[in-house]
């Protein structure tokens, strides 16, 4: 009989190309994942990795198998939540993957919705960027909580998307700053001379910061850079200078800092709720799924 288990190990070897990434993805050693490896060639009595020594690839039977395996994980996930569904429990372990600033937002209220289920556990960890769709696909995760730039999240028939926040950007200022007045108007061309501090490339605030100021020249080329959302409005805070951050990290972060709304919300990102198709017939995770889409209506707050 073919272990499962390690058949989503070589399920992630086949995504991610190598016991490295694999490993990584999963949270393990490469050298556990290279062990499980050879015990599922063992089961299964063929080559599955043709190894040389720097790298491995999948044989034609390890493809195979690979393609076999998505089905095989897939169904037996089907059955379990069918069981669960019959007993009508809520209860087990549900792990929520999601970037740091929805963490933030939403674990408060989801502990204050789901803590009368007794017998259901939540697990929050922090993911960025790919990472969290990617943890869910490896099964490391039931759930991630991603951001969105622009467009449509990509159609996958394994992946349900829900759609939970709009989360336009705002301005970050200090509390002595004269944008901290609410009756100063907010014109990105008269903040194009101010110290900004920003995400550095390749983060995905950055981007959007981008955009935003692209019509005023660009971001400012004496903008400080700083990795962290929660970083930026910390020197915020200090009068380092403003920012643009999403109206949710705004929301919950540093005392000090005033909010102010960019006038038309040009630039916003979309916050998703990412999940298994073979999972939403559990009780624990359709509970959890329920109980994110009502706090995003509660997050769904007017700008002060």
């Amino acid at each position: 009989m073919l272990s499962t288990h390690r058949l989503s190990l070589l399920v992630a070897f086949a995504r991610h190309g190598s016991i490295a990434a694999a490993a990584e993805a999963l949270g393990y050693t490469p050298s556990a994942v290279s062990q499980q490896l050879v015990r599922l060639e063992q089961e299964a009595g063929v080559g599955l990795l043709d190894r040389s020594a720097r790298s491995a690839e999948l044989t034609d039977a390890g493809r195979l198998l690979a393609e076999h395996a998505q089905l095989i994980l897939a169904a037996a996930e089907d059955a379990e939540a069918a069981l669960a569904a019959q007993a009508g429990v809520i209860s087990g372990e549900v792990r929520v993957a999601a970037l740091p600033s929805a963490a933030l937002a939403f674990a408060p209220l989801l502990v204050r919705q789901l803590r009368r289920h007794r017998q259901l556990r939540l697990v929050f960890v922090e993911a960025v960027g790919p990472a969290g769709v990617a943890a869910v696909r490896e099964r490391v995760a039931d759930i991630a909580l991603v951001e969105r730039w622009a467009g449509a999240p990509a159609a996958d028939p394994a992946l349900f998307t829900q759609h939970l926040v709009h989360d336009p950007l705002e301005l970050a200022v200090p509390r002595r700053h004269w944008l901290a007045n609410p009756d100063a108007p907010v014109d990105l061309g008269e903040l194009v001379d101010e110290s900004w501090i920003i995400a550095p490339p390749g983060e995905p605030s950055r981007a959007g910061v981008e955009r935003l100021m692209a019509p005023y020249g660009g971001v400012p080329a004496g903008a400080w850079e700083f990795e962290g959302q929660s970083v930026i409005l910390s020197l915020v805070a200090h009068g380092a200078g403003i920012a643009a951050v999403p109206a949710l990290t705004a929301r919950v972060g540093t005392a000090g800092v005033v909010r102010r709304a960019i006038p038309g919300a040009p630039v916003a990102r979309e916050i998703d709720a990412v999940a298994r198709t073979s999972t939403l017939a559990r009780p624990a995770v359709a509970a959890t799924l329920a109980a994110l889409r009502s706090a995003a209506q509660q997050l769904l707050l007017p700008t002060p």
